[in-house]
């Protein structure tokens, strides 16, 4: 359904090699450069940056790879919508969530899986921006992110739950029920998520909105490796509550609300606005609504 040369450019301009490219496409290297040669001329534009080896695509090149990333989106659509009329939705589900809202993600995916079993569903965490990308990039069927990071006209938005931000520590003094500033936060020794990752880039805009700097010794991309280095006692973190749905209620540690202020945001699903939509991105938005209306709400 669509052109092999096409997809021979697709390979290549996802392994950035010949060589790579053609053992994708289960070619030798001569017939996948030949074929693109054979586009060229099609086209009458060079497509690639020709050298002793790949140089990269030239702007055309690049224009070409945008429009076949469309065309094979689309050919892939085409099968699923062909294949659910014959014997039901199947896939792969391809689905990215950032590192905070993987506890809560399985209600989401356990909804889609009883709606639509022979559905293979792969979830990968990754930052707000590798996510967008990857659905840009059609790499993606659906994204799970902050509802400001969706704010674009080429995306469509589906909201999933609301969020609180809790300070956690080891069980001390203060009951759990107990708040606490966050001025008082930002005096305590932190270990935070990296600040490539949204929930971070929060963190950071409320400390500076209060003019406080906290004291961060220790950054990672990981939640669990936050949840074992609070638990050494050392540090105390920032999270969503949502969080200690990983380890349940974690044995001698405490999460405190966090106030003045009081912070919380809304995650939602979500995917390209293409017309017409994929059966699989469809389907994961029906099971997104299905949710309860309270689901994941912090009070």
């Amino acid at each position: 359904m669509i052109a092999r040369k096409y997809l021979y450019l697709l390979a290549l301009a996802r392994e950035r090699h010949f060589g790579k490219a053609a053992e994708s496409c289960h070619v030798s290297p001569s017939t996948l450069s030949a074929a693109i040669r054979d586009l060229e001329d099609e086209l009458g534009v060079a497509l690639v940056v020709r050298g002793q080896r790949f140089a990269g695509l030239t702007a055309e090149g690049e224009c070409v790879v945008a429009h076949a990333k469309r065309i094979a989106a689309g050919a892939d659509d085409l099968r699923h919508e062909l294949g659910m009329l014959r014997d039901g939705l199947r896939g792969p589900l391809r689905l990215g969530v950032i590192p905070t809202a993987l506890p809560v993600v399985a209600s989401l995916t356990g909804a889609f899986a009883d709606a639509h079993p022979a559905v293979a569903i792969e979830v990968g965490s990754a930052s707000t921006q590798t996510i967008l990308n990857a659905l840009r990039n059609f790499e993606l069927e659906a994204g799970i992110v902050y509802a400001h990071s969706a704010d674009a006209p080429d995306l469509k938005y589906c909201p999933l739950w609301r969020e609180q931000l809790v300070f956690l520590t080891t069980s001390g003094a203060a009951s759990r029920d107990e708040a606490i500033t966050w001025e008082a936060a930002a005096r305590q020794p932190l270990c935070l998520l990296s600040r490539d990752m949204q929930n971070r880039q929060t963190i950071d805009r409320v400390f500076e909105s209060l003019e406080c700097t906290p004291h961060v010794g220790l950054e990672t991309n990981s939640i669990l490796s936050l949840l074992a280095h609070v638990r050494t006692g050392r540090w105390a973190t920032i999270l969503p509550r949502s969080v200690l749905g990983l380890v349940g209620d974690p044995s001698g540690m405490s999460a405190r609300p966090l106030v003045k202020p009081a912070v919380a945001w809304e995650t939602g699903l979500v995917t390209l606005r293409r017309e017409p939509s994929s059966p699989l991105v469809e389907a994961v938005l029906v099971a997104a609504r299905t949710l309860p209306a309270s689901f994941g709400k912090s009070e």
